[in-house]
C-alpha cells in the first residue's frame, strides 16, 4: 500500500496551535495510507543558522516550505488560527500554501476544530476533504488518502 506524503500548513504562534498540530500529527501517524516520516511541519524547519526575521531567514524559510508544499502528495491544513483571541480567519499562510497546492493539483485537506465559524468560498471549494469539530483525529487516522474520498464541510460559506 503506498504510504502518502504529507505538508502540514498551520499556524505554530500559540500553545493551542501548536496542540492542535499535535492532535493531527498523531491521528496521521496512525493513519496506514500516511508515511510517518513524510509528515513535513513548518514549525520543525525554521532555519535557525539565520537571524529571525533576516531576508537570509526569509528567504529560506518560504523557499523549504513551498518546495515541501511541491512534494507531498496531499496537504492537509489546520483553519483554526488565533480562534481563542476571537480572530476566526484562518492564517494567511496557511491560506497561500492551500492556494498553492490546488494550483500545483495537489490534493488539500482541510481540518477545523471549532466548525462554527465561516468559511470563505475560496477555502471551501479548494479542498477535496474537511474534517471539523470533537473528530478530526478520528476521522484523520482512518481517512483514505490513497483513493481521497470527497468529505465536504457543512459549515456556513461566505
Amino acid at each position: 500500500m503506498y504510504k502518502n506524503k504529507i505538508y502540514l500548513a498551520s499556524p505554530f504562534f500559540s500553545p493551542e496551535q501548536k496542540e492542535r498540530i499535535a492532535t493531527v500529527i498523531a491521528a496521521l501517524k496512525k493513519n496506514p495510507t500516511i508515511d510517518p516520516d513524510g509528515i513535513y511541519s513548518p514549525q520543525e524547519h525554521q532555519e535557525e543558522n539565520f537571524e529571525f526575521g533576516s531576508m537570509d531567514w526569509q528567504h529560506a524559510v518560504f523557499n523549504a516550505d513551498v518546495r515541501q508544499v511541491k512534494r507531498a502528495d496531499v496537504v492537509v491544513a489546520i483553519t483554526d488560527y488565533k480562534y481563542e483571541e476571537g480572530n476566526y480567519e484562518p492564517d494567511s499562510g496557511t491560506v497561500f500554501e492551500i492556494g498553492a497546492a490546488w494550483a500545483w493539483r495537489i490534493p488539500v485537506v482541510l481540518v477545523q476544530f471549532h466548525p462554527n465559524n465561516e468559511l470563505n468560498l475560496m477555502l471551501a471549494r479548494s479542498h477535496t476533504a474537511m474534517f471539523t469539530g470533537d473528530q478530526v483525529a478520528q476521522d484523520l487516522a482512518s481517512y483514505d488518502f490513497n483513493n481521497l474520498p470527497t468529505h465536504w464541510t457543512d459549515m456556513k460559506v461566505f
